[in-house]
């Protein structure tokens, strides 16, 4: 099984030393991740550039600013991720997103950031990764607005409308290790949907641990394999093809140069 783990978080208050973590995933099948760098607080956006120099043969960076911090970034975080965008080893912009769920920054200013990095994107011409939670319209509305069309719905919870209409769009959608979770049905109905070649697997280590890892802090890029597995059952396709084909997907979606 060949794998790339479309999202992942590796800062070192998680994980200490990121070669151990490479190492446990080149052992399930991971031959490549995408590592996100985030606005930590102002005047920061974190390891994974770091982490991706270290490692440029494992590990390629996103950088953005999520929904959650949207109200902290300062002017000069902003001038700092135009500048960081724009460097060729950076693959996409993002997180950014919505999130009406915990609301730690004002609607307002989220959406504001929201469009401003859709922006960059355009500017920078990458693809943007997004997260959304209870915010579907809202998201959907600011993507139209700005016309992008490349990208991926990062962790996709949502439920097959709410699939059809990203998808309609031209985003990717990418699976996470919830699938995997009891009471899901209707995003399993929405993966059981959507095109294969339209999906990308994730961890967003070190959070949501698929199953039989559920519960298990802190979920890592190696346990991947197990999203691909049920997004396999659901299609009633093989593993392995699954795997490859949304390695395949992320890869091209981002500009990987990946063996695979």
């Amino acid at each position: 099984m060949k794998l790339i783990d479309a999202h992942c978080h590796l800062e070192t208050k998680d994980f200490p030393v990121t070669q151990d973590v490479i190492d446990r995933a080149r052992a399930a099948g991971v031959v490549h991740a995408v590592v996100v760098g985030l606005l930590q607080k102002p005047g920061d956006f974190g390891h994974a550039l770091a982490a991706a120099q270290a490692h440029s043969d494992f590990l390629t960076p996103t950088i953005g600013v999520h929904p959650h911090d949207a109200a902290q970034a300062t002017r000069e975080d902003w001038d700092e991720l135009a500048r960081l965008a724009a460097l060729p080893h950076v693959a996409a912009i993002g997180e950014t997103g919505l999130d009406y769920f915990y609301d730690h920054s004002p609607r307002e200013v989220q959406i504001a950031m929201f469009h401003r990095q859709c922006q960059l994107a355009q500017q920078v011409n990458k693809p943007i990764v997004i997260h959304v939670r209870d915010a579907h319209d809202d998201c959907f509305e600011v993507l139209s607005n700005e016309k992008m069309t490349r990208g991926m719905i990062h962790c996709f919870t949502g439920d097959l409308a709410a699939a059809r209409r990203y998808l309609d769009l031209g985003f990717h959608l990418s699976i996470s290790g919830v699938v995997t979770y009891k009471k899901t049905e209707p995003l399993q109905e929405a993966v059981t949907f959507a095109p294969l070649e339209r999906l990308l697997v994730e961890t967003d280590s070190p959070y949501l641990s698929p199953v039989p890892f559920r519960g298990k802090w802190p979920n890592e890029p190696g346990r991947v394999a197990e999203t691909a597995k049920k997004v396999a059952q659901l299609k009633g396709l093989d593993p392995d093809e699954v795997a490859l084909t949304c390695a395949k997907n992320t890869a091209a979606l981002l500009g990987l140069r990946v063996q695979l």
